[in-house]
C-alpha cells in the first residue's frame, strides 16, 4: 500500500451562516491522482481552499504527511484554474517565482527552472511573454510553477477546463505522460465527468449541498490509458455509474 501523503479529517465549512461541506474525509497517495467530482457550487473550490491554508475549516484537520497543517498557507502546491501568469514576466521568471520566494538568487533559480521546461513541453518558451503562447502552453508553464512550489503534493482547480476540446485532450495525453515521470500526487477539481475517468487512479464523488462525500470510485485499468479507453464498454459503465451518483 502506497504511502498517504494528504489526508483530511471531518472538514466542514460554514459562510454566512451557511453550512458549504461537511464531514469531508480524504485521502492521496503518493503518486496517485485522485479526482473530486461534483456539479459547480457544491463545495469543492471551498474544501480546496481549506487544504491549501487560504482558509482555515470550522471543524476538522489536514494532514500533510501526518503533520497537522490545518489553516497553514504554502504547505501545498495550489493551481488555480487561470493560469495566473504574470503579463510582465518572461516565461522563466514567471515558472521561478516559487523560487525567487524561496530567496534563491535569480541566476540559481532560473538555472534550475530551466532543467525542466524539455520535460513539461515548454522548452524554447523561455524568453517569451505570457501572451505569446497558446493556452496549451501557458497552462503547461503554469503546472511547472505549481510543480517547483511543490515536487510532492500539488492541488489542481479545474486547469484544462478553459481549454477547447481538442487542445484539452492533448493535455490530457500529455499530463499522464507527464505523471509517469515525476513523483507527485494530485488531487484535481472537475465537474467533467470524462475527464475524471480518463486521468484518475479514483474519484471522489462529492453532492449536496451542503457539499459531502457520497462515493469513491476506483479506475481501472492503471494509468496511463490508451485513447481507446475513451470508447470502452469499461469507460462508459463507469460513467453511467458516476451520472447515477450525481442523479444526472
Amino acid at each position: 500500500m502506497k504511502k498517504i501523503r494528504l489526508q483530511t479529517k471531518n472538514i466542514g465549512k460554514t459562510y454566512a451562516g451557511e453550512l458549504i461541506i461537511k464531514n469531508i474525509n480524504i485521502t492521496l497517495r503518493e503518486k496517485e491522482l485522485v479526482s473530486l467530482l461534483g456539479v459547480s457550487g457544491i463545495g469543492k473550490s471551498t474544501l480546496f481552499n481549506v487544504i491549501a491554508g487560504v482558509t482555515a475549516p470550522d471543524i476538522g484537520q489536514v494532514l500533510l504527511d501526518g503533520f497537522d497543517i490545518t489553516g497553514q498557507a504554502g504547505k501545498v502546491s495550489y493551481m488555480q484554474q487561470k493560469d495566473l501568469l504574470q503579463p510582465h514576466l518572461k516565461v522563466l521568471d514567471n515558472v521561478a517565482l516559487p523560487l525567487f520566494i524561496r530567496r534563491l538568487n535569480k541566476s540559481q533559480a532560473r538555472t534550475e527552472a530551466l532543467k525542466y521546461f524539455e520535460d513539461f513541453g515548454i522548452a524554447g518558451t523561455q524568453d517569451k511573454y505570457p501572451s505569446q503562447l497558446s493556452g496549451g502552453m501557458r497552462q503547461r508553464a503554469a503546472l511547472l510553477r505549481t510543480y517547483l512550489f511543490s515536487k510532492d503534493v500539488a492541488l489542481f482547480d479545474e486547469p484544462f477546463s478553459a481549454l477547447d476540446a481538442i487542445t484539452k485532450r492533448a493535455m490530457h495525453r500529455w499530463y499522464l505522460a507527464l505523471m509517469e515521470r515525476i513523483n507527485m500526487a494530485a488531487l484535481f477539481i472537475t465537474h467533467d465527468i470524462d475527464e475524471a475517468i480518463l486521468l484518475s487512479d479514483r474519484i471522489y464523488i462529492m453532492t449536496g449541498p451542503p457539499g459531502v462525500i457520497t462515493a469513491e470510485i476506483t479506475i481501472n485499468p492503471p494509468r496511463p490509458r490508451a485513447d481507446e479507453f475513451l470508447v470502452s464498454e469499461n469507460f462508459l459503465n463507469y460513467k453511467r455509474q458516476i451520472m447515477k451518483l450525481l442523479a444526472l
